[in-house]
């Protein structure tokens, strides 16, 4: 009898999600990344017709290529992404939109498109692989290089690091999470908890550069991280079309309903963190580094604000469909517009 084949909710099979086959290094934690969001949007059941992948510059912006294959995707420029992201968004806002980055091409070059992406909560997924440095370019310190931290050549880093989550925060995300390549299980809960949300979801994934970055006296090494991961909670994410009994002891699980219905259950493993306070969530940020730890887990969540494209009170149908009747106005409409500036 042959053995009947493995689909999700949707009728697809697990190898529909994937992709080509890695050209990065052996053990980057890239690769682990990428492997979570196949798990991710396999489990959840997402058509990846739907879905656009979106990419600027940098050993991260390689990885959308490893997931997703039949999806639709665009490698933007260095640092550039969001603004192609948000027209992708604004032609079809019933695409899901996934965008990859790195530290460097969303801290350096491309910290002017990140400020803007965050303030707007447009609906994506936007992940930072971050591991410190120029993985491309031979190793350099990037942006979110930690004060202190050595390069393989001995150079100590002079200048304090960019917190992408904590400027997130500041600027109005609205799902704002750290996690860690090597952590398989909190990563995909976070993953699917953010394909569940409607707005701007930037989850920084402490990923190590096993090349570079992954030495003794870089805090970004898998030993570092391992030793001083702070998780600010157990994630467990129950689907809309799932009915998944989760353990928990009354009282210390927090309930964030999602856009979709989608429950969020927070196990909080530190007394009285509320992922809801803003003024909490960056206080917290900056005890936890203050202590050189990284917090991981749902840092700040705000569930209910709308999403860009919903303050822009679009039509429902996607504006890439709409004949070209509806989208350009005609001679009247412009003699009109002229005779009012006489």
């Amino acid at each position: 009898m042959a053995t009947p084949v493995k689909v999700n909710r949707i009728g697809l099979e697990p190898q529909t999600y994937k992709g080509s086959k890695t050209t990065l290094c052996a053990g980057c934690g890239h690769n682990a990344i990428s492997e979570r969001i196949i798990d991710a949007f396999y489990e959840m059941g997402v058509d990846p017709r739907q879905v656009i992948k979106l990419s600027g510059i940098g050993c991260s912006s390689k990885s959308p290529a490893y997931f997703l294959g039949g999806s639709h995707g665009f490698n933007a420029v260095h640092g550039r992404m969001p603004s192609v992201g948000t027209g992708a968004m604004l032609a079809n806002k019933k695409l899901i939109a996934i965008g990859i980055s790195g530290d460097g091409d969303t801290g350096a070059i491309g910290i002017g498109q990140f400020v803007h992406l965050m303030r707007r909560n447009l609906p994506i997924v936007y992940i930072i692989e971050d591991n410190g440095c120029y993985g491309l370019t031979k190793g350099q310190f990037s942006p979110t290089a930690d004060l202190g931290s050595k390069l393989k050549t001995g150079v100590v880093n002079d200048l304090p690091p960019i917190d992408t989550c904590a400027l997130a925060i500041e600027l109005g995300a609205t799902f704002v999470a750290r996690s860690f390549s090597g952590d398989k299980k909190q990563l995909l809960s976070l993953l699917k908890a953010a394909l569940a949300h409607r707005g701007t979801v930037m989850l920084d994934v402490i990923s190590p550069c096993v090349t570079f970055n992954d030495h003794e006296g870089s805090t970004k090494s898998y030993a570092y991280v391992k030793d001083h991961d702070n998780p600010l909670e157990e994630v467990s994410f129950v689907p809309y079309f799932e009915d998944i009994a989760v353990d928990y002891e009354p009282g210390s699980t927090q309930e964030v309903t999602m856009h979709d219905g989608s429950k969020l259950y927070l196990k909080k493993i530190e007394e009285g963190y509320d992922a809801t306070d803003k003024i909490n969530a960056l206080r917290r940020l900056q005890e936890t580094a203050r202590r050189g730890e990284f917090a991981t887990g749902i840092i700040y969540i705000e569930p209910d604000r709308d999403d860009f494209l919903t303050q822009l009170n679009l039509v429902d149908e996607p504006l890439a469909t709409l004949p070209l009747d509806r989208v350009r106005p005609g001679k009247e409409a412009l003699d009109e517009i002229m005779e009012g500036l006489r």
